[in-house]
């Protein structure tokens, strides 16, 4: 049996508002062990025979049906959020600065956002400092208390990622990756 990790897309902002305890029911009809949520933010790890494309597809179905919402999730295996924290190249924890990690289920996207956000600059030129980490994740960072307003925020929040993307805090990441271990 596998470990992964799921991320939810955009729950319990925009109306869309969803129970931790009513998602572990719903996905309890589902070949899944050990689901645990952690945060509020739509954070599942578990444990299934099934592959990740596999788990995407139903948990996706399952949201859909349960909560009646067009749902998008990312699915990683518990090694690779692992591998992608190791590589992040921001710290966890600074004053003046949140480390962020877009992860996208489609490279092609993922792509399109990295070099939306290179054409924005260095952070000392008014820009974001980002790195590409893997095909399926961007490191970047954002000033303390202006995430929202950062240039390369307002490009991920647009409606054309919605479906293939999701941005957690390297310190929810790495949550994650504890959690995920410990099935």
């Amino acid at each position: 049996m596998d470990s992964f990790a799921v991320f939810l897309r955009g729950i319990n902002v925009g109306g869309i508002n969803i129970k931790m305890a009513e998602l572990r029911t719903a996905l309890g009809e589902l070949p899944f062990e050990g689901v645990k949520t952690l945060l509020a933010s739509g954070n599942v790890v578990l444990k299934s025979d099934l592959k990740a494309a596999v788990v995407k597809q139903r948990f996706e179905k399952c949201l859909r049906d349960s909560f009646g919402y067009d749902a998008w999730v990312v699915v990683l295996s518990g090694a690779r959020v692992a591998e992608l924290v190791a590589a992040c190249p921001y710290p966890p924890d600074d004053k003046s600065t949140h480390s962020y990690i877009t992860l996208s289920s489609d490279s092609a996207v993922l792509d399109e956002l990295f070099d939306a956000g290179s054409a924005l600059g260095s952070a000392a030129d008014g820009g974001v400092d980002l790195a590409r980490i893997g095909p399926e994740a961007i490191a970047w960072l954002a000033p303390a208390g202006g995430t929202i307003d950062s240039p390369f925020s307002k490009i991920t929040a647009k409606a054309r990622y919605k479906a293939a993307t999701t941005t957690r805090n390297l310190r929810t990441m790495i949550k994650v990756q504890d959690a995920v271990a410990q099935l």
